[in-house]
């Protein structure tokens, strides 16, 4: 449908039904493209100027971001993004008098139908804003690391994750770090036959946990978690090989951590640091709530594309789970809350 100017009306846009319509096709990722093609084709529809932006190019399985700009306005100082993959399992709409449900309602489509509600009034009152949505930032980001290689000029970028609407301060990094134990294989009946890699193991993840985290006053402590285990052959095999694999949130720097793990861990296993992802302070605004993210987002990826800032409706404790759920009041607020960031964003550049 071709857009019509005359019939255009922002206040027309629901962005509670608009978040239904975009829960209700699957998009799990690495399986976006059909609700990318309806982000392009209601964009469109809205009025904007839609840009394919390839992330995998396989025509029997593609992938890509949505791009959407005014018509006149390329290259808008502010730009709106979020994601639209999901995790599984695929999790049809619903709602009541207070709540939408499903899987991606509040993180992160209700947030992505927020953001185009609060382009539309905001291009209503002749603020032109941009609309980056992207894919795979459940996974790898991906999506976001290709938008980083494509930026459009932008001074301001206004990332959606569910933060209950409060501007988040920090958003912590991540280090993923894998210990490995080798040893000697021998009948467990004969256990000094062999070199058990498990009990070196153990005593690494023992000195490791024994640590002191680094903290920042204002982002809190870093944190780790031992996330899997694994080794040995059988029961009766003296182990020859275990691995442990951690994940720290980070409040700062790495260096220094990774310099205790390989001091605790020297003599019994091998220490890979596998990804590291950076702590990241951000813009905000004296008077408004704050929030520390202790989750990752795509901000890491897109420093191309201007100042970040992070701020959405729903709580990350509902994310990723069978009751996830975002409520309609919360959804509104956050339109507004879009709006009064990117006029002050404005006035300020």
């Amino acid at each position: 449908m071709p857009f019509n100017p005359a019939a255009f009306n922002p206040a027309a846009f629901n962005p509670v039904a608009f978040t239904r319509q975009l829960v209700d096709i699957p998009s799990i990722t690495g399986d976006e493209a059909a609700c990318g093609e309806f982000l392009l084709r209601e964009l469109a529809t809205l009025g904007l100027d839609t840009r394919r932006m390839e992330v995998d190019a396989n025509p029997a399985h593609p992938r890509f971001n949505v791009l959407a700009t005014w018509p006149g306005h390329p290259e808008p100082a502010i730009v709106f993004s979020t994601h639209f993959d999901t995790v599984p399992p695929f999790l049809g709409s619903s709602e009541d008098d207070a709540n939408v449900y499903g899987r991606g309602s509040c993180d992160a489509k209700g947030i992505l139908a927020a953001q185009v509600a609060a382009c539309l009034r905001l291009h209503d009152e002749g603020l032109a804003t941009g609309l980056l949505f992207v894919v795979d930032e459940e996974s790898q980001s991906e999506g976001a690391r290709v938008a980083n290689k494509l930026p459009i000029g932008s001074k301001f970028l206004i990332n959606g994750e569910p933060t209950d609407n409060r501007l988040g301060l920090a958003s912590k990094g991540t280090l993923l770090v894998e210990l490995v134990a080798e040893g000697r294989a021998a009948h467990s009946a004969y256990p000094e036959l062999g070199e058990s890699a498990i009990e070196k193991l153990l005593d690494a993840l023992a000195r490791v946990r024994d640590m002191a985290l680094p903290v920042e006053p204002e982002a809190g402590l870093t944190t780790g978690n031992i996330g899997l285990i694994e080794g040995g052959r059988a029961s009766n095999v003296i182990p020859d090989h275990a691995k442990a694999t951690l994940l720290y949130r980070l409040v700062g720097d790495a260096t220094q951590l990774r310099r205790d793990i390989e001091t605790a861990c020297e003599g019994l296993v091998r220490v890979n640091f596998v990804r590291e992802t950076p702590y990241i302070r951000m813009k905000t605004f004296p008077g408004l709530p704050t929030m520390v993210a202790a989750f990752t987002t795509d901000i890491p990826k897109l420093t191309n594309w201007g100042e970040p800032l992070l701020i959405g409706p729903g709580s990350i404790h509902v994310a990723h789970t069978r009751n996830e759920f975002l409520a309609k009041a919360e959804l509104l607020a956050a339109v507004d809350i879009y709006c009064d960031l990117a006029r002050r964003l404005s006035s300020d550049s």
